[in-house]
């Protein structure tokens, strides 16, 4: 996927009440972020970051969206612990992370493995990719995106 592409419509999902459907988004701007895994410190700081300046992307008319591979019912408790005034997408079978491509080898302690890439993607209201951020370093990232809009 490259910046000025049209992403494809899918269906995931989400916190809430409803799916997730992308087609449901037209004439939207969209933040799509990816994280590795809920109640992690890393996760939970840029799932607070995102939360703490939520007015700032609605002034802008930009919807938050995170996604990652736990299920629906670990993102219910982990979107209420943390007070998050977004949804968050559950993606089991890696179908919306193929999409943006962020599935990714990581490695720890030595281990290799296939795991999320923490990205952040903006999406238009078009359903194009105006800019993406890959393997993102949470301190920061939210301002940098900021400046970025």
């Amino acid at each position: 996927m490259k910046v000025g592409s049209k992403i494809k419509n899918f269906r995931a999902e989400m916190t809430g009440k409803t799916d997730f459907n992308f087609a449901d988004y037209k004439n939207k701007k969209l933040i799509i972020y990816f994280y590795p895994r809920d109640n992690t410190p890393g996760c939970t700081s840029e799932g607070e970051d995102f939360r703490d300046n939520y007015n700032l992307f609605q002034k802008k008319k930009i919807e938050i969206f995170g996604v990652s591979k736990d299920t629906l019912k670990s993102h219910e408790g982990f979107k209420d612990k943390f007070n998050f005034p977004f949804e968050l997408i559950s993606d089991p079978d890696e179908k919306v992370c193929k999409i943006f491509d962020v599935i990714k080898e990581k490695s720890m302690y030595g281990k290799k493995y296939m795991g999320i890439e923490r990205s952040t993607f903006l999406i238009g209201t078009d359903g194009k990719l105006i800019n993406e951020w890959r393997k993102v370093k949470v301190k920061g990232h939210v301002e940098e995106i900021l400046k970025n809009i």
